[in-house]
Formats: structure tokens, C-alpha cells, sequence
């Protein structure tokens, strides 16, 4: 049953002028900087995606080997490879694939991310289309500047792609609601199914078209028909996507469980939901934080008692369900709240509008109403924006990591052997010998002699918070100051205004 609210909204005229700069702007976010830090300091976890397309590419064995994904993405990016392969030797730049290595195709691989960064600004338009015109053009606007999701678009991981296919299941479960037919909930399950096979919290999404079926009453040929649809659309895009799931079940079992283990464990000082919180008060800064609680405090009245009983639902439903599912997590990272983002921005897009349009009660003039809604539009839009285009100019100046680069590549000969913690810098390979180590201090100076290693690369993601606190690390403080003081310090690159990134420092192993 399509909802009065819903036809209102239909019938005011698109801002299409207004969604065109909105787009602009979140591609220019996305896009700006985008090559950056190429080959020299790539994002954490993206070779974890690239280093296997491009494998799958040489040996044509299209099995990841690799289960912390589900697979999509690196088959999207296996496809984007093999374009960029024959472009590039179409031009001349190769002539087999033994001219080439992952890192020639990480340009192409993050102008896919980015696309689907800016795609979700659209997909929250639609959406917000359900309240209202100005409530979606608020919503995408205030996606559009969200600093963690332009920060991670600019990175060939799994979750900004993954959030374009939960914002696709909101929008199509909305879609289905209002149209009660059957197919509608089947394409809602697929885009659920194609969210879990991006990454295994996706899945989560489910809920959206399960909900969306059993609160459509006139749903047809009946509410559990729809959602037994839904469940099972799921099931068949995400095996379609990652088929080795199923075609090798105990590889895919093992790496699961192995997976799983990780995320138990880590102890912090605060409770895990409060570190989401503080990560959430930091992107939204304040004026979006205040507004997305009322937001929910809104929306939980509007569930309850309508109108709109649908859309308020399944906003707040995700945004509960995936919040008290990454709190459950050890493991903390700002990137892993990015799906909730979508639904925020509607949140507080509902906060800023609906909660001026309650002084139509009193006699307050419409110019004044009007005037307010625009003044809170930009505190809510404002500061994140700042802090987007903050970032965006950081990456486009000359960081430490390519700093280091440029050192080694002057300064050590070819067939120097390296051993690095991190991704902030990747020795360039070849000439150079390189091992990555997720941190220096797990092996031993000696061990390293043994193996003839040359230089160690160490980073001030690894090391710092132990250098910071040494306090509360006395062991990991001691083991990473036992190799320091073993060796010798030949290069270090601290973070400045004009140079900004991590803290690197290069030591020369001594026999």
C-alpha cells in the first residue's frame, strides 16, 4: 500500500539542478587525490583484494584461496584488471603479463570504489524521496561531505561497495512496500545478497525486504510468499557471486572460523559501543551527532504511531541491528560503521526538516521557518565538509611515505633487502627485496640478521601507540626499543604541515 506521505513527495518538483551539484560535489570529494600514494604507500587491506585478482589473472584460477571476503569485489576487480590490461596494451605500455604487477592496476581498481562512493550520494536521494524533496536533497548532501566515506573511497576495499548495495536494498525495499508485488522483494533480496557477498556484515541488510514484506499487508500473493522470496534472492545472488563458498566448503569453513577468531579478544579501555559512538561524534561532528539523536528519538515516535510506519522502520531497524552487531566485535575500525552512514543522513535530514516544521504551530513566519532550515542545514553540512576537503588536501601534498620512497630509491642500490611493518610504505619491488611483517617486533634482531635482511622500515602505525603509552605496553615497548637501539638509524620522515602522514623510520641492520 503506497502511503499518502510517499504521493506528496512524487508530486513536488524534483530538484534536479540542486541533486546535479550534490553530485558533483561527492565525486570531486572522491576522486580528488585519487591515484595518491601509489606505488609507494597503499591503503591498508588493498593488496588483500588486488594482489588476488591479479593472481587470478596470471594463473586463471578464478578460487580466491582467501575467505576474510566473500569474493565479489575481487572478481570486480579481476574484470577492471583485465580491462586495464588490454588498454594498456593496446597503448604499447606492455606486451605480456609478465610486464605487469598488481600495482598497475590499482589506479583503475580505486576509480571503481570511488564511483561507488558517489553512487550511494544518489541512492540516499531516492531514498530520502520518501519523505520528502528537500528532506533527499538535505540526505545527499550530507552524504555526499561524510569524511569516512570520502576518506575510504579513495581505497580498493570492500566497504564503501558494500554500503552502495545496503543503500540499494533500502531503496528497493521501499520500492517493493509500495508496489506490493513480488518481484519487488525479490530484487530487494539480490541487492541484500549482493551486499553479503561484498562483505559478510552486508548480510545484515537482509532485513530491510524481510521487514519491508510482512509490514506490506496487500503484499502479493501474501507477506510470507515476500518474504520467503526475499530470504531466498539472497541466498542465490550471494552464492552467484562468491561460488566458492560452496565449491570449497572447507577452505571457506576454515578461513570463516579463522576469521571469526579475530574478532575475539581485544580488550580495550572503553566499551566497544562507546569507541562506535565517539567515531560517529567525530564524522558527524557535533551539530550532526545532536541531530542524528533526534533523528532516531523522531523516528522511533513516527514508527510507532505514523504516518510512514515502513520507511521509519526499516531506517532505524538497520541502524540498530548493525550497530549492536559491529559493538559485539573486538576489534575496532571507523571504516566498519560506514554502513550506517546512509541511514544517519536520513535520520538527520528527518531532524533538521520535520523538527522545524513543528513551529508551523506557532505563529512564526514562513521566511523564518525557512530561514532556520537553511541555517541548520549548513551547521549539519559544514563542518564535515571541512573536514572532507581537510583530508583531500593532505593527500594531495608530498607525504612521508613518498617522501622514504624517493630516499630509498636515490640512496640504496638494487637487491636491497627490506622488511616493513604496515602499508605506509612499500619499498619499491623490484629492485628491492621486500618482506611485509604486520609488526617489527615480533621477530627477534637476530632473526633478522639470520635471514640477511638489510633495512627495516618502521612505522608509526605499529609502533606509536606503544611509544605514546609505555605505560600501559611495557612488553611491546621494550621488544620494538631492543631493535631500535640493535641497529641503526639511517632515515626518519616525521609528519609535518606540508608533509603529513604516519611517522617512518628506516634502520640499517648491523652484522
Amino acid at each position: 500500500m503506497i502511503e499518502r506521505e510517499w504521493r506528496e513527495a512524487s508530486d513536488m518538483r524534483q530538484a534536479t539542478a540542486t541533486l546535479a551539484v550534490i553530485l558533483a560535489a561527492a565525486a570531486l570529494l572522491r576522486f580528488w587525490a585519487l591515484g595518491a600514494g601509489i606505488p609507494y604507500g597503499i591503503g591498508v587491506d588493498e593488496p588483500e583484494i588486488m594482489n588476488r585478482a591479479y593472481r587470478m589473472m596470471r594463473t586463471g584460477d578464478f578460487n580466491p584461496h582467501f575467505f576474510d571476503y566473500p569474493g565479489f569485489y575481487i572478481y570486480v576487480q579481476l574484470a577492471v584488471s583485465v580491462v586495464r590490461f588490454i588498454f594498456g596494451a593496446m597503448s604499447g605500455e606492455w606486451h605480456a603479463l609478465k610486464d605487469v604487477s598488481a600495482l598497475d592496476f590499482y589506479g583503475w581498481g580505486r576509480v571503481i570504489t570511488a564511483f561507488f562512493g558517489t553512487a550511494t550520494v544518489a541512492l540516499v536521494y531516492f531514498a530520502g524521496l520518501r519523505w520528502g524533496t528537500r528532506y533527499a536533497l538535505l540526505a545527499a548532501g550530507l552524504m555526499a561531505v561524510m569524511p569516512l566515506h570520502v576518506r575510504e573511497s579513495h581505497f580498493i576495499l570492500t566497504d564503501v561497495p558494500m554500503t552502495f548495495f545496503v543503500t540499494l536494498t533500502l531503496v528497493l525495499s521501499l520500492r517493493a512496500s509500495e508496489r506490493a508485488k513480488l518481484g519487488g522483494f525479490l530484487l530487494a533480496g539480490a541487492a541484500a545478497g549482493l551486499a553479503a557477498g561484498t562483505k559478510y556484515n552486508g548480510a545484515l541488510a537482509l532485513i530491510l525486504p524481510v521487514l519491508a514484506g510482512w509490514m506490506t499487508i496487500d503484499a502479493r500473493p501474501s507477506r510470507l510468499v515476500a518474504c520467503l522470496a526475499a530470504i531466498a534472492a539472497a541466498g542465490l545472488a550471494f552464492l552467484l557471486v562468491a561460488p566458492y563458498t560452496i565449491l570449497d566448503l572447507p577452505a571457506f569453513l576454515d578461513g570463516y572460523a579463522t576469521l571469526m577468531t579475530s574478532y575475539r579478544g581485544t580488550k580495550y579501555n572503553e566499551p566497544v559501543w562507546m569507541l562506535y559512538l565517539k567515531h560517529l561524534r567525530i564524522n558527524l561532528n557535533w551539530p550532526g551527532f545532536l541531530f542524528a539523536v533526534g533523528g532516531v528519538i523522531f523516528g522511533l515516535v513516527r514508527a510507532a504511531k505514523g504516518p510512514g510506519h515502513v520507511r521509519w522502520t526499516l531506517t532505524l531497524a538497520f541502524t540498530f541491528l548493525y550497530f549492536w552487531f559491529v559493538s559485539r566485535q573486538a576489534l575496532v575500525y571507523g571504516r566498519y560503521i560506514i554502513p550506517m552512514l546512509p541511514f544517519l543522513c536520513l535520520l538527520i535530514s528527518a531532524a533538521v526538516i520535520s523538527g522545524v516544521s513543528l513551529l508551523r504551530r506557532f505563529s512564526i513566519p514562513r521566511v523564518a521557518r525557512t530561514s532556520l532550515i537553511v541555517a541548520l542545514t549548513v551547521g549539519v553540512i559544514l563542518p564535515p565538509a571541512i573536514t572532507a576537503v581537510g583530508f583531500d588536501i593532505d593527500r594531495s601534498k608530498q607525504g612521508t611515505s613518498r617522501l622514504a620512497y624517493e630516499w630509498i630509491r636515490s640512496n640504496l642500490p638494487p637487491g636491497t633487502a627490506f622488511v616493513h611493518e604496515s602499508s605506509l610504505l612499500v619499498p619499491p619491488a623490484p629492485p628491492y627485496t621486500t618482506r611485509h611483517v604486520s609488526q617489527l617486533r615480533l621477530q627477534t634482531y637476530d632473526d633478522y640478521l639470520k635471514e640477511g635482511v638489510d633495512y627495516l622500515i618502521a612505522s608509526s602505525q605499529c609502533y606509536g601507540p606503544y611509544f605514546e603509552a609505555p605505560q600501559l605496553h611495557p612488553t611491546e615497548y621494550a621488544e620494538y626499543m631492543r631493535i631500535f637501539e640493535q641497529s641503526r638509524e639511517v632515515a626518519r620522515f616525521s609528519p609535518t604541515r606540508d608533509h603529513p602522514g604516519g611517522e617512518l623510520r628506516i634502520f640499517k641492520v648491523r652484522p
